[in-house]
């Protein structure tokens, strides 16, 4: 057996710097673990065959629904259930995420724009 790697997310969050860039730091059960930093809003959208967790490790998440919103503070998680559009907004400055989300799942799910990371890289 192989030793795992142990992934430390703050030097792969350091390690880049761009915003709404999804980043692959790990895969499990056909699952990708993403990090991402975000700043500002991002577009409404939703994903018709896949459910999102967002965990927040830095500022707060303000996670923008058609009927309510929540607030996701550092260690705090949201699970986004398919189908459901959603708006990410990042309150107060710059944010850091780390996603759990199946292989293949568009960040902008349901609407392709200049925002739409088809490929993410993996760090």
């Amino acid at each position: 057996m192989t030793v795992p790697e142990v992934i430390r997310l703050q030097e792969k969050f350091e390690s880049f710097t761009g915003h709404w860039q999804p980043k692959v730091i790990g895969e499990l059960n056909g699952q990708h673990v993403k990090i991402a930093k975000i700043s500002g809003e991002f577009v409404w959208h939703a994903h018709e065959h896949e459910d999102e967790l967002f965990l927040v490790t830095k500022g707060t998440l303000l996670m923008r629904f058609r009927d309510g919103e929540r607030r996701i503070g550092v260690g705090e998680i949201v699970i986004v259930p398919r189908s459901v559009e959603h708006l990410p907004v990042a309150e107060g400055g710059e944010v850091w995420i780390m996603m759990f989300e199946p292989v293949g799942t568009l960040n902008t799910g349901n609407v392709v724009n200049e925002r739409t990371v088809a490929q993410p890289e993996q760090i």
